[in-house]
């Protein structure tokens, strides 16, 4: 099992693919100046990542 003083040597992108293949994990792109709303129903953890 990877420790979290180790997680801190991947980068976002790393990080962000692996979490993208997990289950109950769901992706929503938007492209450079493309406004997306997002809309959900909880429970649920909102990531905005712009790496």
């Amino acid at each position: 099992m990877v420790e979290l003083a180790e997680l801190s040597n991947f980068k976002t992108c790393e990080l962000v693919e692996e979490l993208k293949n997990r289950e109950g994990v769901e992706t929503q792109m938007a492209e450079p100046y493309e406004d997306v709303k997002i809309e959900t129903n909880g429970p649920a953890i909102v990531l905005m990542i712009t790496d």
